[in-house]
């Protein structure tokens, strides 16, 4: 059984992406809401704004790494400073359509990334997500 989270951020600069995962995610009712950001100073601004608002801090956030603005690497530099002043922990997917193992490798040693996945993610690999949600904590 897949637990509903209550909310997830998706931010990606790919309007149609952000509707694939949206609807893979509602299909499935894997989340009690979503929210979206076309980039990364957008999210980032957000969470500080909302840093002392558990209810409205992401619990898990699928981030884009090639965004105009803020791209997924600074934004993670950014929440790395963010992070000690939010009460809540917040699980980071990377993704990308980049197969390049430089970026995979970089992804995985950041601390505030839980995982990388090549764009576009697959229906299953967002079900194990949910499932095992727990286990990223």
């Amino acid at each position: 059984m897949v637990e509903k989270l209550p909310l997830i951020a998706i931010i990606d600069d790919d309007m149609i992406y952000q509707f694939m995962l949206s609807r893979i995610i509602n299909d499935n009712k894997l989340a009690e809401n979503i929210i979206s950001f076309s980039e990364g100073e957008q999210a980032f601004q957000y969470l500080s704004e909302n840093k002392i608002n558990s209810e409205n801090i992401p619990d898990v956030i699928f981030l884009d790494v090639n965004m105009p603005i803020m791209d997924g690497w600074m934004f993670i530099e950014a929440f790395a400073h963010l992070k000690t002043q939010i009460q809540k922990k917040i699980v980071i997917f990377m993704l990308s359509s980049s197969i390049d193992p430089v970026d995979i490798e970089k992804a995985y040693k950041i601390s505030e990334i839980s995982s990388y996945f090549i764009k576009p993610i697959k229906l299953k690999e967002v079900k194990r997500i949910f499932k095992d949600y727990k286990t990223f904590l």
